[in-house]
């Protein structure tokens, strides 16, 4: 029944016109049919990922389509993806039900190194408490530790955060110093997954504070009338040079969108100076973005999240030179789909077809106030399963 739902939510487009490449599909039992462009397919796995005619963009198993179907996925889906495969230079591998230990291997800095920024607020800092991890990887996560129960350190994953615009941490990836202070956030999850799967030198490049809301301190550039009250982003910087000039700081105070100024300010400035932050490498390009934000939204405009997800998005792009960049967010552990904030992540994502959003309450414990209590697994599971998302996004 599952299936079937879920065969009968991508049917449900009430356009009248079919684009040129769009292929009119047929459910298992021949009873329904819809019409969407065939984006890629795994004949391994059997996944099928379509752009519909709305712009959303669904993923599901073969399974649920008729024989003939499967058939044409077989014959132009296998094509699709050699097609793809020849237009990219970093090649993406499966990701394995089991993440194995990491090989210990520094990655070939003669290819550009895959930057993935990190934004948001308190929780995407990072508050799991890394002891507490350390006693039960073995069992739950056994890639971050070696068979002496030591942390294992990834050789092709930089770890690099800043808070406030200051430098907080520059090392390879270890569970056992997530943000230079003895905890952690999603990055442990997501960097050991984007560095298993990622054939390139990748680096974590995080850059947030707490209690910031996107639509205040973190309002993008672009935003236009969507900030707390209405107002619009009030920042002098350009695209490109995101500082936090100590004039604007002194004619305004506080402004809406000081905090996108320096923590996009930060991540430029590290990459300007790149060897530093990945000794060895000599170019990159930003890949991805994640977003873990929304508790301070009450300060900000929760009516308005999915638009400034949209501004933001849109401006991260710009600012890093990066129109072919992901983008993935989580939503808060306490909310349910049926959440405002939840409701306004998974409208914008419907919208945009290089974006997802991790749904985290079914693994999340407490909330994101309380910073889920310092519990380990909520912070490794959002990071683990936000780094799948990205995965799926750069292999599509």
């Amino acid at each position: 029944m599952k299936k079937l739902h879920l065969l009968y939510t991508i049917i449900s487009v009430g356009f009248f016109l079919t684009p040129i490449h769009a292929r009119t599909w047929t459910s298992a039992d021949g009873s329904k049919t819809f019409v969407a462009d065939l984006k890629s397919y795994d004949e391994k796995t059997g996944k099928v990922v379509v752009k519909k005619l709305n712009g959303a963009t669904m993923r599901f198993q073969q399974s649920i389509l008729s024989a003939e179907d499967i058939e044409y996925l077989k014959s132009e889906g296998v094509k699709l993806k050699d097609q793809a495969a020849g237009t990219s230079n970093t090649a993406i591998k499966d990701v394995p039900d089991v993440l194995p230990d990491p090989d210990g291997k520094e990655a070939d800095t003669s290819k550009p190194v895959q930057v993935f920024v990190m934004m948001g607020q308190s929780n995407m800092l990072g508050f799991g408490n890394a002891g507490a991890l350390k006693g039960t990887a073995g069992e739950k996560y056994p890639y971050l530790v070696d068979d002496a129960g030591a942390w294992n350190v990834r050789k092709d994953v930089r770890n690099v955060f800043f808070c406030m615009g200051g430098l907080r941490y520059n090392d390879w990836l270890t569970a056992g110093n997530g943000n230079g202070g003895g905890k952690f956030g999603p990055e442990i999850g997501i960097g050991n997954y984007l560095g298993h799967a990622i054939d390139a030198p990748v680096m974590i490049l995080k850059s947030c504070v707490g209690n910031r809301a996107l639509g205040w301190d973190l309002l993008p550039p672009s935003a236009d009338g969507t900030g707390a009250k209405g107002q619009s982003y009030q920042g002098d910087s350009e695209y490109g040079n995101r500082q936090v000039s100590e004039k604007a700081k002194a004619a305004k105070g506080w402004y809406a969108g000081l905090q996108y100024d320096q923590d996009v300010g930060a991540a430029q400035n590290a990459l300007k100076d790149l060897a530093k932050y990945y000794p060895g490498a000599t170019k990159f390009e930003v890949a991805g973005f994640f977003w873990w934000q929304g508790a301070a939204e009450g300060k900000g405009n929760v009516g308005t999240y999915d638009k400034n997800l949209a501004f933001l998005f849109n401006d991260l792009k710009k600012d890093f030179n990066a129109p072919n960049a992901k983008f993935v967010c989580a939503t808060l552990g306490e909310h349910d789909k049926g959440a405002t904030l939840s409701q306004k992540m998974f409208a914008f994502a419907k919208k945009e077809k290089d974006a997802e959003v991790f749904y985290s309450k079914p693994v999340s414990k407490g909330g994101a106030n309380g910073h889920y209590g310092g519990d380990p697994d909520t912070y490794m599971k959002v990071g683990e399963g936000m780094g799948k998302l990205m995965i799926e996004l750069l292999a599509e």
